[in-house]
């Protein structure tokens, strides 16, 4: 029995195939396609082709995509959104939309109502919820929106208000019409978190064109039975039809694929991870097998968020940067020839200098043709090389969290540009396979599920907090599609909330599971 594993990136499209002991059986590099689409097939095909294995044994298939991280960035194919807002009158001074790119409100449509409702930061009600105007509200957006974002004041402390919003919605736009509750998705901050949920709705059409496609894409190839999974940007996978609901948990699974991809193959559970793509390098960090969450709000195509996010750090340095001098200095990127490599850098026959010229000029790397470098000056190679020592070292310094050396896990395509001794660091580790961590990544990933609420101590001890809030993780795990059986907690965050007079906490639990065999 084996796994597929395709992770698409904004150069490559990775694919890999493991066996049921989760050693790697073959594993190939394509050229991302403009559509994407054509670029998972190609990749899914050759694979399977090379590694000479009978698709109908193929269990599981895996895919962490950049599809929807791109449909932000380029205000591409996402929904009409009809945002309610539970909180009037308290919060009219700051309306939904506010400080979005005028652009992407126009993309979503800009709908958004306030309505009656929402709770204090204690638990008492701000105001009850008005049926009536709600369910007008609701059919006045009959026909004008494709999806549904309902965003309560404290809904991270209480919920029920939001999911009796939601089967309002379901009642009056149909069932068609999907729907983004603010508690399962953003923390603690209400226009954060909102930003998050219209997010999520906006991206709804794309999640389904991504998960219809790769499932037609599998049963192109005479993959049937398989089960079919998304990466999420936490390290772990869910369901298909989690994935539906929840696609804004796939943004920024490259990078943690890659980091989980990393710990299988150095065999490290902490680590700094330098992923060096053909445009950029993305550095994060393993605690524990898993990548290191940000505690900070994060801008995703220019809207703020509180949206659990990888801390990932990404400098324009990647194998095709383009390599310059001006006004007597030497710049490596951040622009760069990207997927055209092989076209159009010197060592393929190309007029471009890029990173991966300067590594093969001074014999670091052994690729292409070494003679066509050759009328690289050797002074200016070992300068430009010097600023790709500079610029990783300054990267790695931002991610530590103490003066000592740390292990660093070289993976990616690009890694052959990085010196091999780096200050601040005490050893690299690099596997001939890490230019496909990515897909390894997604391919051995388990399923994980996560739920945060502001508990007060005073009122359920902590105990009981702690007991509630991991079995409600644990449901989302299985909802995800994790075997509820071998659900194993792994983190927890408490942050008590300071102005609140009853020791109220924010309370985070993570767990995981393995998937269905």
């Amino acid at each position: 029995m084996y796994r597929i594993g395709i992770d698409v990136g904004g150069t490559n499209t990775d694919a890999v195939i493991i066996d049921e002991n989760l050693n790697l059986i073959h594993g190939v590099k394509m050229p991302t396609s403009e559509d994407i689409q054509t670029g998972i097939e190609q990749a899914l095909h050759r694979v399977v082709k090379e590694a000479g294995i009978d698709p109908a044994k193929i269990t599981h298939a895996m895919l962490g995509t950049t599809q929807c991280t791109n449909a932000i960035v380029e205000r591409k194919k996402l929904a009409k959104v009809g945002v309610l807002r539970l909180g009037y009158p308290a919060t009219a001074s700051v309306l939904p939309y506010t400080a979005w790119p005028e652009d992407m409100t126009e993309t979503l449509g800009g709908e958004y109502a306030l309505a009656h409702g929402g709770y204090e930061y204690d638990g008492q009600p701000l105001t009850e919820l008005k049926e009536q105007e709600i369910k007008e509200i609701l059919m006045g957006w009959k026909g004008k929106i494709e999806s549904l974002a309902i965003v309560g004041v404290f809904s991270s402390l209480k919920n029920d208000q939001e999911f009796q919003v939601a089967k309002w919605a379901e009642e009056i736009l149909g069932e068609d019409i999907p729907v983004s509750c603010s508690s399962t998705i953003g923390s603690v901050g209400l226009i954060e978190r909102e930003n998050a949920t219209i997010l999520n709705a906006a991206l709804n059409k794309v999640m389904v064109t991504v998960s219809n496609g790769f499932e037609q894409a599998l049963a192109n190839e005479g993959i049937y039975e398989a089960a079919v999974y998304l990466c999420q940007n936490d390290g772990t996978l869910m369901s298909i039809d989690y994935a539906r609901k929840f696609p804004i948990l796939t943004i920024a699974c490259g990078p943690t694929n890659s980091i989980r991809g990393a710990s299988y193959l150095a065999k490290l559970k902490n680590a700094i991870v330098l992923d060096v793509g053909g445009t950029t390098s993305d550095l994060g960090v393993l605690a524990d097998g898993f990548p290191r969450e940000s505690s900070l709000a994060v801008d995703v195509g220019g809207i703020r968020t509180n949206f659990r996010m990888p801390d990932i750090i990404s400098i324009g340095l990647g194998g095709g940067s383009i390599v310059r001098e001006k006004d007597g200095q030497i710049t490596v990127g951040p622009d760069s020839v990207g997927y055209r490599i092989t076209t159009e850098a010197k060592v393929f026959g190309g007029s471009v200098t890029t990173a991966t010229d300067i590594a093969v000029r001074l014999g670091k790397a052994d690729v292409g043709d070494a003679s066509l470098v050759e009328d690289i000056p050797l002074v200016f190679a070992e300068e430009a090389y010097q600023k790709i020592k500079t610029m990783t070292e300054d990267a790695i310094d931002k991610m530590k969290t103490s003066s000592g050396d740390v292990e660093l896990v070289l993976v990616g395509g690009g890694g052959i540009i990085i010196p091999t001794e780096l200050k601040g660091v005490s050893a690299i580790y690099w596997d001939e396979h890490g230019g496909v961590a990515n897909a390894i990544g997604a391919s051995i990933a388990q399923i994980s599920g996560q739920y945060e609420q502001i508990y007060i101590y005073s009122r359920l001890s902590r105990e009981d907090s702690l007991q509630d809030a991991q079995e409600k993780a644990s449901q989302q795990a299985v909802l995800a599609g994790a075997v509820e059986t071998t659900i194993e907690l792994v983190e927890i965050e408490e942050t008590p909330l300071a102005y609140h007079p009853e020791n109220a906490t924010r309370l985070r639990i993570k767990v995981v599971g393995k998937m269905d065999e």
